[in-house]
Formats: structure tokens, sequence, C-alpha cells
């Protein structure tokens, strides 16, 4: 009766569930293995076996920042990145950029194109009118490298940028006195 308490211990401790929404990798002696391991049940030997998840549903990555304007001014922006992982690029993400793929990829190459981009268009540009076109050119040169490292970037997001008070009003203004 004792052993089979024991036995049946190491067994569901050789277990991992793998949800929907993921996607698993064995990791052995810190060896990635290749093999995608789909959702269900994934047996392991605990002692020197791990099974990575890696999240394949579509992530939203909230990023407050200032940006660059082409007049100078620094633009408060909170914008969201919609992505997504391809399941068959996971065991090369895991070796190539680790689990903390968005501090040390999506990140820095989003801050980098946003300020580049941004910096070309003036601050009422930002607020109005060419919001849409800003968006899909940062959305363009983050796919550009992120696609080759398994990334899939459905879209980028200004959902809100703050002007200078200043240059807030006399906005206002002059958009009231052309209506």
């Amino acid at each position: 009766m004792k052993y089979l308490a024991i036995l049946s211990c190491l067994f569901l401790a050789s277990c991992s569930i793998v949800k929907p929404s993921q996607i698993g990798v064995k990791s052995t002696l810190g060896r990635i293995n290749g093999k995608i391991r789909q959702p269900g049940p994934v047996f392991y030997n605990p002692f020197v076996t791990r099974v990575l998840k890696v999240n394949v549903r579509t992530m939203n990555l909230s990023i407050r920042e200032n940006l660059p304007s082409k007049e100078g001014l620094t633009i408060l922006s909170e914008s969201s990145i919609l992505y997504h992982i391809k399941p068959e690029s996971v065991p090369k993400i895991i070796q190539e950029t680790g689990l903390n793929y968005e501090d040390n990829l999506i990140l820095p190459l989003f801050r980098s194109a946003a300020s580049d981009v941004c910096s070309r268009y003036f601050a009422k540009d930002m607020h109005s009118a060419k919001r849409n076109e800003i968006e899909n050119e940062i959305e363009k040169r983050l796919s550009e490298v992120c696609e080759a490292k398994g990334f899939v970037i459905e879209a980028v997001l200004l959902k809100s940028i703050s002007l200078p008070a200043g240059l807030t009003k006399s906005i206002e203004t002059k958009l009231e006195a052309e209506q």
C-alpha cells in the first residue's frame, strides 16, 4: 500500500497539463527539445526535465511612454501591441529570446520604432488625423523584425495621446475657429 502511494505521487509529479491556449516544450538538463507539445497532458521525468509552457493566443502588451514629435515636443502616449506567437516557433523563441520575450525583444523594438516614426510627425497629427497612419507605420517596422523571430504583430494601437497643456488648448481653439 505504501509503495502504491509513492508510485502514484511520482506518477502525478511527472505530468504537466498544457492548456488549450498554450504550447509546451520540454527542457531536459537545460537543453530545449524541439518537439512541440500540444494541449493536454505531458509526461516527463521530474528529476531532469521541465515542461515550459508558452501562450499562443493573442496577447495585449500595454505601454506608457514619452514619444518625440517633429517640432521637438515630448508627447505622453499610452499604446497597446496585439500579437501572438507562431506555435511552430516556440522552441526557437525559447532558445534565442527566452521566456521574457516581451521585455527582451518586443518592448525595445516597439520603443525604437515608435520614437523613429513619431519624430517624423507633428504633435497635432498624433492627436488627430494621422494617428492611423502612424499606427500602421509602427506596426510595419515592428513586424519586419518580429515575423522572423516567430511573432505575428496583429495591431499597434495608440490608445491615448497627451499633448502638452498649451498645445492642446491652441489645437482646440484652431479647430473651433475652422468650424
